[in-house]
């Protein structure tokens, strides 16, 4: 409060004065209701008699309020009825008057003094701290510069006076960052910045009002750093992750270009697989080459001239091989022989010669041949009649027709000229001939001869032919002189792998396509919404994609939608290379941005292994009548083939294709004049199957279902017709899918001669029995009844086993005596017989006669009958086990 002094005059006529030159000024302080702090003291001009009585500010809702302390000597005090807070109203002017108490008892007709003008300023005390104007600041600076300031962070402060409202310093309270502020809030990097050391700073800055009252929260500054801009394909990865039967999966989903604000017209961009490494370029089906024409239904009658070295094909056994995809490899110093009979002599008009080559450039001299194909004469001379070379990065197809009635210049050599020649990358290579035109495929696309020379025809002679594979056989020798031996020559360097010649027919450009087909390449996901403008060309194999567009969000787009596919069951494991090459063109400018290259891969990852078992009955015995008819005996009637692969949790069925399946004789091989296997061929009808016969067994191959296979390994026969020579067969049944890159289990099958599979039951009856004919001698079936007793004899109870014996006596008793009978007889009229031609026999002359006695045939004629030796034979043979069973245990 204030203290007010105010005169009082002498006579009540006077008017009450504030004798004060100015106005009156005070301070209060803010938020403080009461106000102790003494103004100025009035001085006045005393007037007897009168006093004061009230003082009266004027003014709207001023929150003070003055009262008068000492009527007599006119002092007041001038107080704040409600707080005050300088933040709302800094100061206050107002205009105060006092009064007299007036004359009369009831005190009216008083005075009033003069105005006086009134002016409070509020203190203002320290009461709020800092607070910053954004809840976090972010700014984004480019590696490698120093900033003056990269951003400024502003706070600001409610208390009203300069002293305490002002911000008069800013601090970096994260410790050890290369970053500095200064007074105004300007943040500066102290050192520049690495993006390859840190992407991102995150920083808290505090602030101090000039009271030194901190800011109670601190603000987060982010600091990003960016890579000094370079022209590039941005937010790709290298590795890309493949898992089998994935289908099309992309291999770029969020790649954008960043061309630096580059005045950038068009751009193009090529991805390329690079899948020179795997198989043969790429992961193709890795079926045998008979399998692949059979599933691409390529003509029949193909000669593998560079099989999988066997018994049967030894040719290529000295050869360097590459066992996973059969790929023979030349080095310059090997040939192969092709043995006689192979191939045909004669080709005719029309062939056709398939083969996988990976060449590169000829080491040594360049005018060398190299040897791929060559049929030369053997001996004598060196004519070559066809051959297949490389000679200078060039094709050429030799072709050298016999000598008939047109004595004239023929079309005899076949050039090409091709860079994939010698780019040491795998091409499929196809020639079809039907002379006088030869037209070469390569990776199905069709190239016509550059040069086609003509020659003379070669006139006949009785020199032998020699067909060799990877060098050419020189046959050349002259009597008497000291020539060379027989060798090779013209020896080629490089890989073959699925070498083929098919004499008298052509393939289509369809079956060619489907043999060299990649089962793995770069696709496009929906090309319908690949943008306008885009422009988008693949190579026939699908490794190369080349995109063209001038706009770059399109061909953003456009790069993003391009996928890598696996469509094999079962791919080839293993990293596939991706290269990505673009080219800018800029608007009017002489130097365009640069874009580097990316190299990125693809992980394909191992497919699960499937399990393949072959289920089915493995043991059977049939009578002889059954193996001696004409259609014999089924060998696999149920035979069940299922594949199953082991999931983290369960074990699934899956279902795939089968290559082959062999049945295999176990033991001594098939005789071919009494035994055999059979297979209608009208049962291949319809699946893409075919199947060889031998002694060895029998072969079915092809890709085809697993169903497919089950229905005609179901058809498979076995036939004999001397069952007398066989006691049993066994067999042994594999499948393979992949050219056995999957294997079955080995099924084996026993099959019985049901008659001897009793002997083989019952050894130790036949032991006892050996004195009686064998009934596989007659060549005569058992017996119902010997069956049954043969199978169920051995199964009699004790009990039963008395009567049993009991009746078996019984009837071997009468049996003896009536065999006894027919013998006596039977002889009886064979003497009387010979007794009548004795006469006769003598007239012969048989002093050089020899004659030879069949022993069955005496016994035949002398023995029992054979029902009843086979009776009594089965009888005693029940009998004997019977008692070797059970009465060894003390049953009777």
């Amino acid at each position: 409060f204030f203290l007010l002094t105010v005169p009082l005059p002498l006579a009540h006529l006077h008017k009450v004065l504030f004798i004060s030159a100015g106005s009156l000024c005070w301070y209060v302080v803010q938020r403080i209701v009461h106000v102790t702090y003494l103004s100025q003291v009035v001085k006045y001009r005393w007037l007897p008699a009168h006093q004061i009585c009230a003082f009266k500010i004027h003014g709207q809702e001023m929150p003070f309020e003055a009262v008068v302390l000492n009527k007599t000597s006119g002092e007041g005090r001038l107080r704040a009825k409600s707080p005050i807070d300088c933040e709302l109203q800094k100061e206050y002017t107002f205009i105060i008057q006092a009064y007299d108490c007036g004359a009369g008892p009831s005190g009216t007709n008083w005075k009033k003094s003069h105005k006086a003008v009134v002016h409070i300023q509020v203190k203002d005390v320290n009461e709020f701290a800092p607070t910053f104007k954004e809840t976090s600041y972010k700014a984004t600076v480019t590696e490698g510069k120093i900033y003056d300031s990269i951003l400024q962070v502003e706070a600001i402060d409610e208390d009203c006076s300069p002293q305490y409202s002002q911000i008069c310093n800013y601090e970096i309270v994260t410790t050890d960052v290369p970053f500095a502020i200064d007074r105004n809030g300007n943040i500066r990097n102290t050192e520049k910045l690495n993006y390859d050391k840190q992407h991102v700073y995150e920083i808290m800055v505090t602030a101090f009002d000039c009271g030194q009252k901190r800011a109670t929260e601190d603000v987060l500054v982010r600091v990003d750093v960016k890579p000094v801009c370079k022209p590039g394909w941005q937010d790709w990865n290298k590795r890309i992750e493949y898992k089998p039967g994935s289908g099309s999966i992309p291999l770029f989903p969020s790649i954008h270009l960043e061309t630096c604000d580059g005045p950038v017209s068009s751009i193009q961009t090529t991805i390329e697989l690079q899948t020179n490494y795997i198989g043969k370029g790429c992961d193709r089906e890795t079926y045998s080459e008979k399998s692949l024409q059979k599933l691409c239904g390529a003509s029949s009658g193909a000669i593998d001239l560079l099989p999988t070295p066997s018994a049967a094909t030894n040719w290529t056994a000295g050869l360097l091989i590459d066992n996973n995809d059969m790929i023979f490899k030349f080095d310059g110093k090997q040939g192969a022989k092709i043995p006689d009979g192979i191939v045909p002599k004669n080709l005719t008009d029309q062939f056709t010669i398939t083969m996988w080559m990976k060449h590169g450039p000829s080491p040594g001299l360049r005018a060398e041949k190299e040897t791929i194909l060559c049929n030369s004469d053997k001996t004598e001379m060196n004519r070559h009649h066809y051959a297949l070379y490389v000679h200078n990065c060039r094709l050429v197809f030799l072709l050298r027709k016999d000598f008939d009635q047109a004595d004239t210049f023929r079309p005899a050599e076949f050039h090409w000229k091709l860079d994939q020649i010698c780019d040491k990358e795998w091409h499929y290579y196809v020639v079809n001939v039907e002379f006088p035109v030869v037209t070469l495929y390569m990776d199905g696309t069709t190239y016509e001869p550059y040069l086609v020379t003509n020659d003379w025809p070669i006139h006949p002679s009785h020199i032998a032919m020699q067909l060799t594979v990877g060098a050419c056989w020189q046959g050349n020798t002259i009597k008497g002189h000291n020539s060379p031996p027989l060798q090779f020559a013209q020896y080629f360097h490089g890989s073959l792998a699925s070498l083929t010649i098919r004499p008298g027919k052509i393939e289509s450009q369809k079956v060619i396509s489907c043999l060299q087909a990649c089962k793995e390449g770069l696709d496009i996901n929906s090309l319908e919404s690949l943008g306008q403008g885009i422009k988008h060309h693949f190579n026939p194999s699908q490794s190369v994609l080349v995109m063209e567009g001038d706009d770059i969000e399109n061909i953003n787009q456009a790069l993003q939608k391009v996928s890598y596919i696996n469509s094999r069951q079962f791919p080839t494991a293993g990293v596939r290379r991706l290269k990505v090459s673009s080219k800018v063109q800029c608007f009017g400018e002489d130097v365009c941005i640069n874009i580097p290259d990316i190299d990125a891969y693809v992980m394909v990852f191992q497919a699960n292994e499937p399990k393949i078992t072959i289920n089915g009955m493995d043991h059977f015995a049939r009578p002889p009548t059954q193996f001696e008819s004409e259609r014999g005996v089924t060998l696999l009637p149920d035979i069940r083939i299922v594949s199953t692969v082991t999931k983290p949790v369960v074990l699934e069925e899956m279902v795939h294709n089968l290559d082959f399946c062999d049945i295999l004789v176990i033991g001594v091989e098939l005789d071919p004049r009494q035994e055999c296997l059979e297979l209608d061929r009208k049962e291949l009808q319809g699946k893409h199957l075919d199947a060889t016969n031998s002694t060895a067994g029998y072969s079915i191959y092809g890709v085809d279902t697993m169903r497919n296979y089950e229905l005609v390994l179901q058809q498979v026969r076995y036939r004999n017709w001397h069952t007398f020579n066989i006691f049993d067969r066994k067999f042994r049944i594999k499948c393979s899918e992949l050219n056995g890159r999957y294997t079955s289990n080995d099924f084996n099958l026993e099959v019985s001669n049901e008659k001897m599979h009793f002997y083989q039951k019952f050894p130790s009856a036949i032991d006892e029995l050996h004195f009686f004919p064998h009934p596989s001698e007659q060549g005569l079936s058992v017996p119902v009844f010997g069956q049954y007793l043969a199978h169920f004899g051995c199964y009699i109870v004790p009990s039963v086993a008395t009567i049993v014996i009991i009746i078996c006596v019984s009837i071997l008793v009468f049996i003896i005596a009536l065999g006894i009978y027919r013998v006596r007889t039977s002889h009886q009229h064979s003497s009387t017989e010979n007794e009548g031609s004795k006469e006769n026999e003598m007239d012969w002359d048989d002093s050089a006669l020899t004659i030879t006695v069949n022993p069955m045939e005496v016994r035949k004629k002398a023995g029992l009958p054979w029902h009843f030796q086979e009776l009594v034979f089965w009888v005693v043979a029940c009998l004997v086990t019977v008692f070797k069973k059970h009465f060894k245990d003390g049953f009777i």
